[in-house]
């Protein structure tokens, strides 16, 4: 018998087809990209820290990561943070440097083209 090697998370599942379905409707790729990135077995999903972001991203930027992010480093830029999980580190680094932490679906809410988002890996 052949071992599952996606996501055995129902809710991951659920965001991915979600994401796949939104960005064939909307037809942007950044979604159906998205959810390819969150398909992966856990080993290959990806994690960044708080310090990566910070070294990539502008002030105002929207910022999606498709995997955790952690807490390592410092952030001091008003930034908007979207990703499938953060540690408690990463979320009180972010919040006391004025920026947001939201999950992809209210990313996905708030801008169903996808404009103006940077992918972090």
């Amino acid at each position: 018998m052949v071992k599952r090697t996606g996501p055995t998370n129902v809710y991951l599942r659920k965001l991915s087809h979600i994401l796949k379905k939104s960005g064939k409707e909307s037809g942007a790729r950044i979604w159906i990209y998205t959810s390819d990135l969150l398909s992966k077995p856990t080993r290959e999903r990806v994690e960044v820290n708080v310090g990566k972001i910070n070294r990539l991203a502008k002030d105002g930027d929207i910022v999606l990561v498709p995997g955790k992010v952690l807490g390592g480093g410092k952030i001091n830029k008003k930034i908007v943070i979207a990703a499938w999980k953060f540690s408690e580190n990463a979320v009180e680094k972010i919040r006391e440097a004025g920026a947001e932490a939201i999950s992809i679906e209210e990313l996905l809410r708030r801008n169903p083209k996808g404009s103006n988002v940077k992918i972090i890996i």
